[in-house]
């Protein structure tokens, strides 16, 4: 991975962690996760024009990823019914980077030296502690640990199918608007059955803040896939998870929470993680 690539990918993390940082808006996790969505398809179908659309064999991939994508949210979404954000959300993100790992070397052949696999697997660990609260597990409800391991099993499905399917797009750029507009319709549509059109009129109060939060989600995956182009895709997985570690700074130095001694050590093994991919 070029220095380029790297510092990029670790932007794309920042922007994800500031999207997360942005969007409490005050709503219930569906409704925000709409609002997302919403502002996420007015913005692809926007650019979609100014780049080329991705290649014939693509968009098998493209449709395979906005359904993973979909699964994806309803898994997360059905975690937090059961579990708690600051539980769920670490432990779904650590392990996809693992699993994405496993499967880039064992399947796809992309290899990699015994000091990057390290790396990933430092990531891995600090994101996974991260869902650690004050030193103590806190003991997760078997069903939301169930929901969070399926999501991060989505996770993992869609990082390798976005990673092999912007490589034979020929449009990386074109890729990722087509498959945010098929995931968000997918989305709109599964949240208009099950809660109505109400759930979308709901939103207009907190759309500007929505607006750039989604602008930033977008952002930051663009970035994503684009890194999946010039770069091991397992490397890249996780170097993006590092936002878990920009979102706690933001919270302790912006939002001025309190963290524990489990956060700050999986905080310095994500870094280490960071500094041994560079070595």
């Amino acid at each position: 991975m070029s220095l380029f690539v790297f510092v990029a990918v670790l932007m794309a993390a920042l922007m994800h962690a500031g999207w997360n940082a942005v969007i409490k808006v005050g709503l219930d996790r569906t409704s925000t996760l709409l609002l997302l969505v919403l502002s996420q398809i007015v913005l692809a179908l926007a650019l979609l024009p100014f780049f080329p659309l991705p290649g014939y064999s693509a968009w098998l991939w493209i449709l395979a990823s906005a359904a993973i994508h979909t699964v994806y949210k309803l898994f997360l979404m059905r975690a937090y019914q059961h579990g708690d954000l600051s539980q769920v959300y670490p432990l779904a993100r650590g392990t996809a980077p693992l699993i994405v790992a496993i499967i880039s070397i064992l399947i796809l052949g992309e290899g990699t030296t015994f000091l990057k696999t390290f790396a990933i697997v430092l990531i891995g660990l600090g994101v996974c502690l991260m869902s650690l609260r004050g030193g103590a597990s806190g003991r997760m409800p078997p069903k939301a640990f169930v929901y969070a391991i399926g999501t991060a099993l989505c996770t993992a499905s869609y990082t390798l199918v976005d990673g092999l399917g912007a490589r034979i797009s020929g449009s990386p750029s074109g890729y990722i608007l087509a498959a945010t507009i098929l995931d968000g319709l997918f989305t709109c549509a599964i949240v208009f059955v099950t809660r109505g059109p109400r759930a979308f009129t709901a939103l207009a109060p907190a759309w500007r803040s929505g607006f750039f939060a989604g602008a930033l989600s977008l952002a930051s995956y663009w970035v994503v896939i684009w890194a999946f182009t010039q770069a091991p895709i397992a490397l890249v997985a996780a170097l993006r998870e590092t936002s878990v570690l920009f979102a706690m700074m933001i919270a302790t130095f912006f939002l001025k929470e309190r963290i524990g001694a489990s956060r700050i050590a999986a905080a310095g093994l994500i870094a280490l993680g960071i500094v041994s991919m560079r070595v």
